[in-house]
């Protein structure tokens, strides 16, 4: 068992602070123009860290950013639970469980099946597929930890992060455009913004960018998505041992550990036991979690590195998108 040292604590302490730091000026500024210029705050977060996103490339902060966009953001978002109550769940309907049960699956399947009309391995459409429907660069990395060992995997997961991490930045901007263009109201746009933005982080930002109300359905269908990562995984895990690889190498949780905490929170909200001080207190330290943790993935986003891979996989990703989007609208129109 290792024992506590309070020296490496402080070390780590001392490499994670600068990055830190860096983000919660760059959240504390976009929160300043946010307040003044009635606009959304996580929009001026994004787009003020990438205009200083050199500061995650190399040097002291690097660290403190890549803390603060991982665990941060885990954090914020296990937090935004306390907004949310069991009851509000269930007024969902079971319309919700089908959608995202479906999109998922479907998404998954023609994923693979476009993969190989294109020349790719069929996994390579599992991986890119189950990050697009799933939970964008998370499920991804989770994935690709359960499926067979190959020389290409590690490049392929890389580029589908990447890739996948740009798409959802992307959207986390023009999708509620769509959703106002399609006059949707503020639930409807909720479900689209929950069911087809890849990472959990740029669906609160739309979400909450839009309405409180839009941004906790959003993250409710978002986190229906999450848990939707427990299957697939154990179908990749079957895939894994049906083609005789071994099974080395530490293996990420079945559900992430922040929606494991979202759940926990929404079911101690739900027992009306919470002081409405502590409510807001909470919902506020899951705020500012969220801004800086946007601030800090606004650094790292390096949209010059898409242009060290081939069109083709760039064009398998952009179709999934795309046809998660319509997938979802149609289903939306069908079921409500």
């Amino acid at each position: 068992m290792q024992h506590f040292n309070v020296a490496d604590l402080i070390q780590r302490s001392r490499e994670l602070l600068p990055g830190i730091l860096v983000s919660l000026i760059v959240a504390a500024a976009a929160t300043f123009l946010a307040d003044h210029y009635a606009a959304p705050v996580m929009l001026f977060a994004l787009m003020l860290g990438m205009a200083v996103n050199f500061l995650a490339v190399e040097g002291p902060c690097k660290a403190g950013i890549e803390f603060t966009s991982r665990t941060v953001l885990r954090i914020g978002i296990g937090l935004l639970g306390m907004r949310i109550t069991l009851e509000q769940i269930a007024g969902l309907g079971w319309q919700i469980s089908v959608l995202v049960l479906s999109l998922v699956v479907i998404t998954i399947l023609v994923s693979m099946l476009v993969a190989r009309v294109m020349g790719f391995k069929g996994i390579f459409g599992m991986l890119t597929g189950g990050a697009t429907a799933i939970c964008g660069a998370s499920a991804a990395l989770a994935l690709s930890a359960a499926l067979p060992n190959h020389p290409q995997k590690e490049k392929a997961t890389l580029f589908t992060v990447i890739v996948v991490s740009a798409f959802s930045t992307i959207a986390m901007i023009f999708y509620p455009m769509i959703a106002n263009w399609l006059e949707l109201s503020p639930s409807a746009a909720g479900v689209f913004l929950g069911a087809t933005i890849h990472d959990v982080a740029q669906v609160v930002g739309a979400g909450y960018s839009m309405s409180t109300e839009t941004g906790d359905i959003a993250t409710v269908v978002k986190l229906m998505r999450v848990a939707m990562l427990l299957p697939v995984i154990v179908c990749a895990a079957m895939i894994t041992r049906m083609q005789g690889a071994d099974g080395t190498g530490a293996r990420p949780p079945l559900l992430p550990f922040f929606a494991v905490g979202f759940i926990i929170m929404v079911c101690i909200n739900s027992t009306g036991w919470v002081p409405v001080n502590i409510q807001t207190g909470v919902n506020d330290l899951s705020r500012w979690c969220l801004v800086t943790a946007i601030s800090a993935l606004g650094m790292k986003t390096q949209l010059k590195a898409l242009a060290s891979v081939g069109i083709k996989p760039i064009l398998l990703m952009l179709g999934e998108s795309i046809f998660l989007v319509v997938l979802v609208l149609l289903m939306m129109k069908w079921l409500f």
